[in-house]
């Protein structure tokens, strides 16, 4: 059975940092690209970063580039996410979601995804 949880999410002050963790199981993890996405309320969900299986690192939004920063470790079938300068704006469910091969900006071109974690960036 194909899993993807997140978790590291909290309550964080404006400029903090986070380290969210995507832990999969169910299917191999190097063989798989994996996304990060957002959803904050009233909005759509909006694709953040990905790694590819070739460690690459694609980013899809600006607003991510230079503060976020996604790492993978195949041998404990984690993906983590880590997020730098938070702002309230970065306030938002955090998703994780796995695709065969190759990254996509797109939540639906993925296969599977977790429930999320919750970020709230406040003072």
């Amino acid at each position: 059975q194909v899993q993807l949880v997140e978790s590291g999410g909290g309550l964080v002050q404006p400029g903090g940092s986070l380290r969210l963790s995507c832990t999969t199981s169910g299917f191999t993890l190097g063989s798989y690209a994996i996304g990060w996405f957002r959803q904050a309320p009233g909005k759509e969900r909006e694709g953040l970063v990905c790694i590819s299986t070739s460690d690459s690192s694609m980013y899809y939004a600006d607003s991510a580039k230079g503060r976020f920063t996604i790492f993978r470790d195949n041998a404990k079938n984690v993906v983590y996410l880590y997020m730098n300068n938070l702002k309230p704006e970065d306030t938002a469910v955090y998703f994780c979601a796995n695709r065969y091969i190759d990254c996509s900006a797109y939540d639906r071109d993925y296969d599977s995804r977790g429930q999320g974690t919750q970020v709230t960036v406040s003072s």
